[in-house]
């Protein structure tokens, strides 16, 4: 298991990553699994890196998180967000793969898995840290963007689990 301490080096890596890249009140809460970030009062729509189960083994998922009450609620913001994946997409690669929250099948994301960090290894943590601010400086513009552009993207080219 990943140490409380782990995700406290992240929270103080990736904080120096993005001073000052987006506006508003920048939110972060570290904790044993992982770390949860969102802006100003937005906390239903936040990026985490956090220790969880896929396939039955241990991961670390990097990415964004939508988690409002309703499956209409955070689907239609993960389709505006894929409505706009050609503005994000260059800057986080292929890894990223949009649908379900993993575990909530009501809740979407925009996430990627990868093996579980070695809690001493600080190489590691500004590995992760790296990897979620390249989340927030892609996606947090578009978020925050009240006019969705001109879709490029068909549902058969967005890659969904």
């Amino acid at each position: 298991m990943v140490e409380r301490s782990f995700f406290h080096q992240v929270h103080d890596i990736f904080e120096g990553m993005v001073s000052g890249e987006i506006e508003g009140a920048l939110r972060v809460t570290a904790h044993k699994r992982g770390l949860k970030v969102w802006f100003d009062e937005a906390v239903r729509e936040h990026y985490e890196a956090q220790l969880v189960r896929f396939d039955g083994e241990p991961a670390l998922e990097i990415g964004f998180h939508a988690e409002y009450p309703t499956v209409a609620e955070n689907e239609a913001l993960l389709g505006r967000l894929i409505e706009r994946e050609p503005t994000w997409r260059p800057e986080l690669g292929d890894e990223p793969v949009a649908g379900e929250f993993l575990g909530a099948d009501r809740w979407r994301r925009i996430s990627e898995i990868w093996d579980p960090p070695d809690p001493d290894d600080v190489d590691a943590a500004i590995e992760v840290a790296a990897r979620l601010a390249d989340y927030v400086t892609a996606i947090e513009p578009v978020r925050r963007s009240d006019r969705p552009g001109p879709s490029a993207v068909t549902p058969d080219r967005v890659r969904r689990t």
